[in-house]
């Protein structure tokens, strides 16, 4: 038989093959044959099988069918059927064949994408070249950053882990994770339930309690959706679940009454019901605000209990999973605090794996999946995390590089730019840190000598009535039960490469007359019951152990309790035997963990999680998993070599520790510790906050050298973000450049603090009836007008409409507006002027697509217009600054290039329309400009993050910092003012720029006006990764369209059914 033939493990293959030769050449030669396949010509199943099929396509439908085949009793009926499954297989080889292809040319392209991304981002960092930056060399410095030896600090005394301990008293750490899906509680978790009730779950879980069980930490929260679902237990509809502390020994210390750790259930989405995890998107704006709700009155609880009365923001916020990640990249900005996350599984590598099935189209797996947004949101991760926690170096190796957000090369440039203490020009990477997931071993009892190795391999191991059932259930399989027993547990997949483990077992006589073999592959009840691919597999074991005469050497009991597992490690420990995972590929080996915990050496695969738990254990060997032989080799030496035995099994129990939950989290405080401490600016404390020195690459934005690059002027003020009106940056030619940007940011600072005196930035201010400042505080509700019109005209007619269907609150002033827009400031004025209305008549002016926020003005002849000076601040985040403006000025000129030819202007800069924080692009020809999609992933491949929009019908392109948007300007808006997002209206049109879907989704409500922005549709959202539908709350209560064509009254009708108003 051929090689693939052997490793598919499939033995139906054999009789299939049979059966084809049986048929002989009359299959294609008898007149008998169909005439479709004599008119295709020859055609030799058996080479297209062998050669196109076996070796890449899960056979089970083609197994199935071959069943039904075989079972037919009429050799020319069979013989029909069985021309029919060939010229399938045809089809399958053909598909496989052009998949291959197209997969071929994407690899290339992206290749040469990255390849020319590099060099572009390489060039802008014009510095000489350290050792680290030069090529692909490989070193003892991974392309991570961290030493091969230091990838995972230990502990290795008592007195570490105290010198830890003295270095966290005195902290009083808030920490904030999130994972989304599945079902979510302390106790009695019920894994397995269904997809998304899995070992993340489990793990989130452990990793909460865990931390909130090590010292300097006040706090952990775990926000999670909250089920009130008939089909689901009470406890998920429980807002709040406080986990048992586990038992930390050497780390008490006293604790306040909001301390420890809790389940915070936020509830979003369809109220009654318990969905999976694909058809979250739509409600992820509404978890985001209902998080910031609570982590902003968590502040100011813990503020008053450990704060000294100031708030005490969370430390990190942990996203788990992409929707999890999603989340926590917009709630960190929102707070513009630190984010770490988790991937867990990643879409990258999933969409490849379904793909190379050819089961489903691209499309069909984003129907099935909606796995480009889960992308995206994965995208968005890389884009706003701090760190990225991985459990394995081949997650990041092999899954993280698949991404356009990581590059590992260019990200060592970037890091050895850091080291040298020189500008990166806005370029960031997040750091890949490997943390392996913690475990519990206190509850883990040692057989006696397991802490020596001195258990007597002689001993009788006939079970007793102490002994666990599941002990005899395994040895009544063996003749000589006191042989050292060789424990696989694995479920029945041909990936686990089980039977390569039995032939490789059968085939070594030493090993057979050395050792047993116990096979634990889950529970079944019949053969003919379990799925077919399992079935394959198990026939093929048992056709193995009959082929070598096993019998009386290898177990594989039927059944098994999850209980029973811990028993299992130590009856193979007790008999001196050894674990092996052969896995072709795993991604971590936590079983790997586990037998060491029970003192078992173990045998692993070398793909994978395994390198690295052998690395730190040093307790086992790594083998090939294709080579048979290695197996065997790596097998026999473990058992038959007691003193090897013996130092492994030594190794791995005083080891283990490392695997541990307090170990995984001193690892993760540290991480924590080495980020830039950020919180909201105006409540920055004055004494000092303890800061850390980061070894990230964002520290490049707050180079001095960039600074000052970022610091363009123009006449009118807008670029300094001043008043519109009047500026002080008039250039002298006298002055060099250098005095004319200290002169700026002088005269920046001095007139945003004489604006703020003026307007009553000050609490205690009392310019108006209420004494508050700005006037949007004292509100009942809040109209923010979102709607994207064509033409200015557009937007004052729809505006007035606005204002018509609330003239009788507008009189009253209980109703407060808000204009949100891609325009400039300059250009809201004109508007205003155009309009007949006045800054007073709005509360507040979101423009250049969120990445500025004006007030108007008390003093109104002096400056029309306030800027929220914190604002930029709090959005500055990973701005690119100079060497992102270059870059985009380079694709401007490039498309130009490429598409417009010499005379013709596709896109051009615009510094008019530009201000410090928004790089603005005209759009001459829209339909000729890169998609936005193209665009995001061109700057991410580089290293830039930032959100790229293109508004007004596509004739405008804004680039904006990565934290800012409309919609994180109004949870900025909450948190800097109070102004709940449940009293905010949001208008819309129908569609809009492509910042259009975060703006109706969250607690705030929405009215849609329909027919207005629809051209925006196709000339903007058509080349999106993933369509709208995928990610708009359509069916929301809080979501009202009007008809088409509406006026004021159809809009107060609107208003009147989100009960803003009233008849």
């Amino acid at each position: 038989m051929p090689e693939g033939t052997r490793t598919a493990g499939n033995d139906w293959i054999n009789s299939y093959l049979e059966a084809i030769l049986d048929v002989g050449p009359g299959l294609v030669d008898d007149a008998k044959s169909s005439l479709l396949l004599r008119e295709r010509g020859h055609f030799s199943p058996t080479r297209y099988f062998v050669e196109e099929v076996i070796t890449g396509f899960d056979e089970t439908d083609l197994h199935r069918s071959w069943v039904r085949a075989a079972a037919t009793r009429s050799p020319q009926e069979r013989n029909t059927r069985l021309e029919n499954l060939c010229w399938r297989i045809w089809n399958l080889a053909r598909q496989k064949k052009q998949l291959e292809e197209k997969e071929a040319q994407r690899m290339t392209k992206r290749r040469l994408e990255r390849e020319r991304g590099r060099r572009e981002a390489t060039a802008d960092m014009s510095e000489d070249l350290s050792e680290g930056e030069k090529g692909d060399v490989v070193t003892d410095v991974s392309t991570h950053g961290d030493s091969v030896r230091g990838r995972l600090p230990r502990i290795n005394s008592v007195d570490a882990m105290e010198t830890f301990i003295s270095q966290q008293k005195g902290k009083k750490l808030y920490i904030v994770l999130i994972s989304l899906h599945g079902l979510i509680r302390g106790e009695n978790m019920e894994l397995g339930r269904d997809s998304d009730t899995g070992g993340q779950v489990k793990y989130v879980v452990e990793l909460a309690r865990a931390l909130g069980s090590m010292p300097g930490v006040y706090r952990v929260d775990l926000l999670t959706r909250q089920v009130s679902s008939p089909d689901v237990d009470w406890s998920y509809g429980e807002p709040t679940e406080m986990l048992t502390p586990l038992s930390a020994e050497g780390f008490e210390e006293e604790k306040g009454e909001s301390s420890g750790s809790y389940i915070i259930r936020i509830p979003f989405g369809p109220k009654d019901k318990y969905i999976p995890k694909e058809n979250l998107w739509p409600h992820i704006p509404e978890l985001v605000d209902g998080a910031l709700n609570h982590v902003i009155q968590m502040s100011k609880v813990l503020g008053e209990q450990v704060g000294g009365g100031k708030p005490v923001w969370p430390v990190a916020i942990h996203g788990h999973y992409a929707d999890a990640g999603d989340s926590a990249a917009l709630l960190s900005g929102a707070l513009n605090v630190p984010m770490l996350f988790t991937g867990h599984s990643l879409g990258r590598d999933k969409l490849e794996q379904l793909l190379k099935q050819g089961r489903l189209s691209r499309d069909e797996i984003n129907a099935t999946y909606k796995i480009m947004r889960r992308i995206e949101a994965e995208e968005l991760s890389l884009d706003a995390s701090e760190i990225v926690i991985t459990s394995t170096r081949q997650e990041i190796d092999e899954q993280w590089r698949l991404y356009d957000g990581f590059d590992p090369i260019l990200e060592r440039k970037i890091r050895a730019r850091i080291r040298r203490n020189v500008s990166c020009y806005g370029r960031f990477m997040p750091r890949m840190v490997v943390i392996p997931p913690g475990m519990e071993f206190h509850h883990i009892v040692p057989l006696d000598g397991d802490m020596d190795g001195e258990t007597d391999a002689n001993e009788d191991h006939h079970p007793t009535p102490a002994d666990p059932p599941i002990w005899t259930e395994i040895m009544r399989f063996f003749t000589n039960p006191r042989k050292p027993m060789i424990l696989a547990l694995a479920r029945p997949d041909p990936k686990k490469n089980i039977t390569t483990l039995v032939k490789a077992f059968g085939e070594c006589r030493p090993l057979r007359e050395l050792a047993n073999l116990t096979l634990i592959m889950g529970n079944r009840d019949g053969i003919d019951d379990m799925s077919s691919t399992s079935a394959s597999v198990l026939l093929s074991v048992l056709k193995l152990i009959d082929k070598h005469d096993l019998y009386g050497q290898v177990a594989y009991p039927k059944h098994h309790k999850q209980s029973d597992v811990p028993e299992i490690y130590r009856l193979a420990a007790k008999t001196k035997g050894v674990f092996i995972n052969p896995a072709f590929i795993e991604p971590f080996g936590l079983t790997l963990i586990e037998a060491a915990a029970y003192g078992l050496p173990i045998v692993a695969t070398k793909n994978g999680g395994p390198v690295d738990i052998v690395q730190v254990l040093d307790n086992g060997l790594l083998v090939d998993p294709h080579d048979q032989q290695s197996i065997a080799d790596a097998l026999l030496k473990l058992v038959a070599d007691k003193h090897l035995w013996s130092r492994c099994r030594q190794n791995g129990l005083k080891n283990i520790h490392l695997y541990s939950w307090p170990e995984h989290c001193k690892i993760y405080l540290s991480r924590i510790a080495s980020c830039k401490a950020r919180h909201p600016q105006w409540q920055r404390s004055d004494d000092g906050a303890e800061s850390s020195e980061s070894d990230s690459p964002n520290d490049s934005l707050r180079d001095i050298q960039d600074l000052s690059l970022n610091l363009k002027f123009s006449m009118d003020g807008e670029k300094s973000g001043i008043s519109v009106n009047e500026s002080s940056l008039e250039s002298e030619g006298s002055i060099d450049r250098k005095n004319k940007i200290e002169s700026a940011v002088l005269a920046w600072a001095k007139g945003i603090s004489r604006d703020t005196r003026k307007a009553g930035f000050s609490e205690k201010a009392d310019h108006n009836s209420s004494g508050k400042f700005p006037v949007l505080r004292r509100r009942k509700h809040l109209i923010v007008i979102c709607v994207d019109c064509d033409t200015i005209t557009d937007l004052i007619d729809t505006t007035k409409k606005i204002f018509e269907a609330t003239e009788k609150e507008r009189t009253e002033e209980s109703i407060g507006y808000i204009l949100s827009t891609s325009l400039t400031i300059t250009e809201i004025r004109s508007f205003l002027v155009s309009g007949g209305l006045g800054p007073n008549d709005f509360d507040a002016f979101i423009c250049n697509s969120g990445s500025d926020l004006y007030y108007p003005s008390i003093n109104l002849d002096d400056r029309p217009f306030v800027v929220d000076f914190y604002y930029h601040s709090h959005i500055e985040y990973r701005w690119g600054g100079e060497g992102l403006r270059k870059t985009l000025v380079r694709w401007a000129t490039s498309t130009n290039d490429k598409k417009g030819g010499s005379e013709e202007q596709i896109v051009t800069s615009s510094e008019q329309l530009s201000t410090d924080y928004c790089y603005a692009f005209k759009v001459q020809k829209p339909a000729m400009v890169t998609p936005v999609k193209e665009l995001r992933k061109l700057l991410r491949i580089q290293a830039l993050r930032c959100h790229v929009i293109y508004c007004q019908n596509g004739t405008r392109l804004n680039v904006i910092p990565v934290a800012a948007s409309r919609s994180q300007a109004l949870r900025y808006l909450y948190l800097r003012w109070g102004v709940e997002l449940s009293k905010m209206v949001v208008v819309a049109g129908e569609c809009g720029d492509t910042d259009y879907e975060g703006l109706l989704g969250g607690l705030h409500k929405s009215v849609v006006l329909k027919g207005v922005g629809s051209n925006a549709i196709s000339q903007l959202h058509t080349n999106g990764n993933y369509p709208l539908s995928d990610v708009l709350a359509t069916d929301s209560p809080n979501i009202v369209q009007t008809t088409e064509g509406c006026g004021s009254d159809d809009i107060r009708g609107a208003l009147e059914k989100l009960e803003v108003v009233k008849n």
